[in-house]
């Protein structure tokens, strides 16, 4: 009697569509992982309050990071996200000294697709200098590289021209208007603009300059917001 092995189970696509923690380096700006790790510095956790306080921001990504409490525990749930590859937020941060300017982030909206949509914002002395353009182009041309996205997506209330702008110059194509999409931090519901990027998409030219962004990485809309 003779006996084969067993056929190799086939691949679970999720099994490689996984985020794994990286600290990417624009020069004078890094992208570092939000996690437990910042909370040890108080800058950090000053910023989000900062960022929850912000009226931009409040309106199209409002953040639960009033105080020192929901800042640790906003951190906690980004660890979480990296710990199961399912989330990839990254805060942006000055190359000389670690000021905080803004944060991307990614998340899988269907994993075993390879569909994600990413998020972004920026304290308010770091607008008009290209951080969130820079940033989102960055972790995108990673997210394709090294996580196996298939389709990235972009989406910000049609009232958010600044987020608009980003997603072009990151090379998001427009696609179509989601009419009452999104519950916005005015407690009204907004159409919002929906853009996406494809792997097999060209990288953009690179851009000069942008206006005013911010986004929603606990969502993954855009405004400069993402949901």
């Amino acid at each position: 009697m003779s006996f084969s092995a067993p056929p190799p189970a086939p691949e679970n696509p999720a099994d490689r569509r996984t985020f794994v923690r990286t600290t990417l380096d624009l020069g004078d700006v890094l992208l570092q992982p939000w996690g437990r790790e910042a909370a040890e510095r108080d800058t950090m956790l000053e910023g989000l309050i900062a960022a929850a306080a912000d009226p931009l921001i409040a309106l199209w990504n409002p953040l639960a990071t009033a105080d020192r409490g929901d800042a640790l525990a906003w951190l906690e749930s980004r660890d979480g996200g990296w710990d199961r590859g399912a989330g990839a937020s990254f805060a942006a941060l000055t190359a000389t000294d670690g000021a905080l300017l803004g944060s991307v982030t990614l998340r899988w909206v269907d994993r075993a697709d390879g569909l994600a949509m990413i998020g972004y914002w920026t304290l308010p002395a770091a607008r008009g200098r290209g951080v969130a353009t820079r940033a989102t182009r960055a972790v995108t041309s990673w997210a394709f590289r090294t996580a196996d996205a298939r389709r990235i997506e972009i989406a910000h209330a049609v009232d958010n021209e600044a987020s608009c702008h980003v997603a072009r110059r990151c090379g998001y194509r427009p696609e179509g208007t989601l009419r009452d999409s999104h519950l916005f931090g005015d407690r009204a519901y907004h159409d919002e603009h929906l853009h996406a990027r494809l792997a097999t998409d060209p990288e953009p030219a690179d851009p000069t300059g942008e206006p005013t962004a911010y986004g929603n990485p606990a969502t993954g809309r855009a405004s400069g917001t993402s949901r």
